[in-house]
């Protein structure tokens, strides 16, 4: 199974719809560990996203994912902003022009969306940040697409390792962004942008399946 310009689209309005369904969720997990604009931050980055779709989607998956960037960016505050709005031009750039979006080339996409969340917020693995939901999932996708897994079974994959990662979180002491100001007195909390990457994946996953 491959997935055109419009399954992107479709799996991106699934995110959006997903991201609004859980934005209380997303504040007040961002409300224990940081200011709390996290869930606001970003609902408001993905209905623009929405209605830049309605105004003329693009044409490729990497086109759709480069207006998807660009969006976050120029909408949502914050440090989501910057970092979503990376991941997904990183990931648009490695898809290039190509008019199919197959199970290696997702799987370059997503490790490319990391590559560059890393190199903007340097953190690593074990920060508590959206990194230790985003390197399992990464993991997790390259196995499903050696296996032989197509589209669906490696966003599934993805996934499921994006949801263990951002529960370890849980246990951790944040190394990055505000809650490391809190040290040790925000473990026992998820970060927020961790959850937030575990639910686009599984918006894309459904979306796929």
């Amino acid at each position: 199974m491959t997935c055109k310009a419009d399954g992107v689209v479709a799996a991106v309005r699934a995110a959006a719809a997903v991201i609004a369904e859980h934005r209380v969720e997303l504040i007040d997990l961002d409300r224990a560990i940081g200011d709390g604009d996290h869930g606001e931050n970003m609902n408001r980055g993905f209905t623009a996203v929405v209605a830049a779709l309605d105004a003329g989607a693009p044409e490729t998956p990497g086109a759709v994912l480069k207006l998807v960037a660009t969006t976050l960016i120029s909408k949502v505050g914050g440090a989501a902003g910057p970092l979503y709005g990376t991941a997904f031009l990183r990931a648009s750039a490695k898809l290039g022009t190509a008019g199919d979006l197959d199970a290696p080339a997702l799987v370059d996409a997503l490790r490319a969306g990391l590559e560059g969340v890393q190199a903007r917020g340097k953190a690593v693995g074990g920060d508590a940040t959206m990194v230790d939901a985003l390197i399992p999932a990464v993991s997790a996708a390259e196995k499903a697409a050696g296996d032989g897994g197509d589209v669906a079974a490696v966003l599934a994959a993805a996934a499921g390792a994006a949801d263990r990662g951002a529960d370890s979180t849980v246990d951790l002491v944040p190394r990055k962004g505000r809650a490391s100001y809190l040290g040790e007195r925000a473990v026992g909390h998820m970060d927020p942008g961790a959850r937030s990457s575990a639910l686009l994946l599984h918006a894309f996953a459904e979306a796929a399946r």
